[in-house]
């Protein structure tokens, strides 16, 4: 297909057949199901803002073309904001979005969805983290999953990766673990997974379940589940250490911004010979000292004054729900996640020469550099965890790396995990035994913008202008538009959820990188 090729095709949620585009205007017409969860509904319904706005538009959806007014379907639910849908997980404001009800809808939806692609389902994994919101949502939660039959395994508040464990350990059929990841206090949500620990994305769940939690009334099963509580920690704290290889005495400082690491590091270090010092590992889901964000450089800096001041070997940082990190080196240098990735996937490709590696694609050109040189196969994806899991499970995949400091691993179900990540970062420091910013000196040789956003009404009409600017380009269309020269790369990706586009660049010398950099954005900016 030429570069300039308009699609005139569309393809709705969950369906594997394409329809033409007035097909797809026709069925928004009449409002087909499947249209509140699809992306195309945005280019003829005004999605509205507020809830109250939102509800008003699902009872009176108004095409800018027909102006013609299209009424609720009476077994379709207004009270669930369709906007908690993302995808990747559900995550909205609490109570405004994402209230008890909305949760106990949810429970009941994902029974349903999972007894439509397995017909014997028994046991579901509910996990939480620490937000004032959390174990209220976690406890309707529950009670719609109980209703619907199904039993519930109560995990208790641990991080997102413990929840992905219980599922692959002990072979249950699925897990949902309450949380908002990184967001405000304000937020919460749902991370799902199917049986061994594959996630529930949009493209592989969510959408249905969206359907399903809006029919208003939704059948209680005969028979209720029950719920057991269950302590998974020794289980999980062994599975942990079977990563470390003869870690050596370290000097960590872990800021575990309130969340989750807080509770978990404890668990795992009390019997590694590290020393650990805590930032912040209070439990406390208000975040009183920063947003539990480590990916936004002002959250580190309690982090970085630390180390310098104890002179630790390195810090790390993590995210509200502990299923991501980033790390500082000795002097309090913020380290990318990208070379993260190659450091790490280089001590993998030394007990196992040859095997594959995912890396995203916003990644620098030194991690397929480095997974070539230490005799892997380096395979580019999508952004996104329900992408880099799947293609890992394709390509047998040893280890993926994401630019937003998730880190996953075969041996860990194809799950991301921010404390294996530390684990294996301690394993390459204990094992060459050099200081933090020594191990990735070598790895900074390119230069990097980092991530930009943009707030872009039209993104594909923004997208198409900037493939007309560098159509002299390698370009490709995996995500976004990635345009790639001999000195000099970027990729322009939509947002999922939001009026933006992200820029990321990198080029040989910081001056061809500022070059490039100031000529994009121009683009980008141009009404």
């Amino acid at each position: 297909m030429s570069k300039n090729t308009i699609k005139t095709m569309r393809q709705c949620p969950g369906e594997n057949y394409e329809v033409s585009i007035s097909v797809c205007k026709g069925r928004q017409r009449v409002h087909y199901p499947k249209c509140p969860v699809c992306h195309h509904r945005t280019e003829t319904i005004n999605a509205s803002s507020s809830a109250e706005e939102h509800n008003k538009a699902t009872t009176n959806i108004e095409t800018t073309k027909t102006r013609k007014v299209v009424q609720l379907s009476p077994n379709q639910d207004k009270a669930i904001n369709l906007k908690i849908f993302k995808s990747y997980d559900i995550r909205g404001e609490y109570p405004e979005q994402l209230n008890e009800y909305t949760s106990e809808k949810i429970g009941m939806a994902t029974v349903q969805f999972l007894k439509s692609v397995k017909e014997d389902v028994k046991n579901i994994v509910v996990a939480r983290d620490v937000r004032p919101s959390s174990n209220s949502l976690a406890k309707s939660l529950m009670k719609g999953i109980t209703k619907a039959g199904i039993n519930v395994i109560d995990i208790g508040e641990v991080s997102t990766d413990t929840s992905y464990f219980a599922v692959g350990y002990y072979n249950y059929d699925a897990g949902i673990t309450v949380t908002a990841s990184h967001n405000p206090s304000k937020y919460n949500g749902f991370k799902l997974c199917h049986e061994k620990a594959m996630p529930i994305s949009f493209d592989t769940g969510l959408s249905k379940i969206s359907e399903f939690a809006r029919q208003t009334r939704i059948p209680p099963s005969e028979q209720f589940g029950k719920i057991t509580e269950k302590n998974i920690l020794n289980d999980y704290k062994k599975h942990i250490l079977n990563f470390a290889d003869n870690i050596r005495p370290l000097k960590i400082v872990v800021d575990a911004g309130n969340g989750m690491a807080g509770k978990m590091i404890p668990v795992i270090f009390d019997e590694l010979p590290c020393k650990i010092i805590p930032l912040f590992f209070d439990l406390d889901g208000t975040f009183p000292n920063h947003e539990p964000n480590p990916l936004e450089s002002k959250n580190l800096l309690d982090l970085q004054k630390k180390v310098r001041k104890t002179r630790s070997h390195l810090g790390v940082a993590f995210d509200g729900d502990a299923d991501r990190c980033v790390f500082v080196d000795e002097n309090g240098q913020e380290i990318g996640c990208d070379l993260i990735t190659a450091a790490i996937a280089k001590e993998l490709l030394q007990m196992e020469k040859g095997a594959t590696i995912i890396y995203d694609l916003r990644s620098s050109w030194v991690v397929p550099e480095e997974i070539k040189k230490a005799g892997g196969k380096p395979y580019r994806e999508k952004v996104g965890h329900s992408h880099i899991k799947a293609t890992m499970r394709e390509k047998n995949a040893i280890f993926g790396g994401e630019l937003s400091g998730h880190y996953y691993f075969k041996d860990n179900y194809y799950a991301d995990s921010g404390i294996i990540a530390l684990i294996e970062v301690l394993n390459v420091l204990s094992r060459k035994n050099v200081p933090m910013s020594n191990l990735i000196a070598p790895l900074k040789r390119y230069y990097s913008t980092g991530e930009i956003n943009f707030e872009v009404e039209d993104k594909n009409k923004k997208i198409k202008q900037i493939a007309e600017r560098f159509k002299d380009g390698k370009i490709d269309y995996l995500d976004g538009i990635t345009i790639e020269y001999n000195d000099w790369w970027f990729n322009v990706r939509k947002s999922n959820t939001e009026p933006l586009i992200i820029l990321n660049l990198e080029g040989k010398t910081k001056a061809i990188m500022e070059q490039w950099k100031k000529q994009v954005i121009d683009i980008i900016r141009k009404e």
